[in-house]
């Protein structure tokens, strides 16, 4: 067993029990307000872990879907730290995965004052890097991360301030992962294992990728609990995920066509956070419905 496995986990714990749902939303999306109330409805809807999207500028494992809602986002105005502000405001009983790129994470505090201090001095400048994020993201009540373009081989600054401080560090799995760069990403992966169901971008699909299954096959021996993404927009999707061998499923851009139409078409928030709740208690039952029924001897 890795070291990676060994430190207690608020988010495997959520998939302790029972088939977890993970839902993911941009924060600000369209306002920091509106996310606080789609978030709550996600969580009374069921939802297990809530995965808030910190927006970038280049998300480069996003589909169109989520694009849109990075770019409202950010034109409203959503920086690292209103986000840390929106986490730290948010009353919800679940855990809170960051889903980011590594150089928002990489690149926040005020870097150049703080070179320019230490210059005057006499002190060495200390480098950029993950630790000052990751310790307000614990101080804000954030659980654990996820950062589609940082490599399992370039992670170990991110992976060392988040055993520092707590926090899981999920490494996203996809079809076309090396067996050995798959180990690697095992070694170091605390929480979940984040499963790429289909190759391609997020976005929501009428069907589940054929590679499913073969993606949980890999990673039947893990000891991690296994979430597959990318693609899952409905109950029965949900249903046939689990019932593939996942320990939970993972929604984005269901939820965020939701949001985008209900900025298109202005509707009041509470309505909005209806709908998504709705849909979230629809996975939610749909992944309960695929746990295998134990066997009687």
């Amino acid at each position: 067993m890795s070291d990676a496995t060994t430190s207690r986990s608020d988010l495997a714990a959520a998939f302790a029990d029972e088939s977890a749902l993970v839902s993911y939303v941009a924060a600000g999306d369209p306002t920091p307000a509106a996310t606080e109330r789609y978030v709550e409805a996600l969580v009374e809807g069921g939802t297990d872990v809530v995965e808030l999207g910190l927006p970038f500028s280049e998300p480069v494992a996003e589909g169109t879907t989520i694009q849109n809602a990075i770019k409202r986002a950010l034109d409203a105005g959503m920086t690292p730290d209103a986000y840390l502000d929106l986490v730290d405001s948010l009353d919800v009983d679940v855990p809170i995965v960051c889903m980011t790129y590594y150089n928002l994470i990489y690149q926040y505090g005020d870097g150049e004052a703080r070179s320019a201090s230490e210059n005057a001095s006499g002190e060495e400048p200390r480098a950029k890097g993950p630790e000052e994020f990751v310790a307000a993201a614990a101080e804000a009540g954030i659980s654990g991360f996820v950062v589609p373009d940082l490599p399992v081989d370039e992670s170990g600054p991110l992976y060392d301030a988040c055993r520092e401080h707590g926090l899981d560090l999920v490494f996203i799995v996809a079809p076309t992962t090396t067996e050995d760069r798959l180990e690697r990403m095992l070694d170091r992966t605390t929480g979940f294992v984040y499963v790429q169901g289909r190759l391609g971008t997020t976005g929501a699909r009428d069907e589940v990728s054929d590679d499913t299954p073969d993606a949980l096959a890999r990673l039947q021996d893990a000891d991690v609990p296994k979430a597959v993404g990318f693609g899952i927009s409905s109950g029965e999707q949900a249903r046939e995920v689990v019932a593939s061998g996942a320990d939970g499923v993972i929604v984005g851009s269901a939820y965020v066509d939701l949001i985008a139409d209900g900025v298109e078409n202005d509707d009041p928030t509470s309505e909005v956070a209806d709908r998504i709740g709705d849909l979230a208690a629809e996975l939610k039952a749909g992944a309960a419905d695929g746990v295998p029924e134990p066997e009687h001897k």
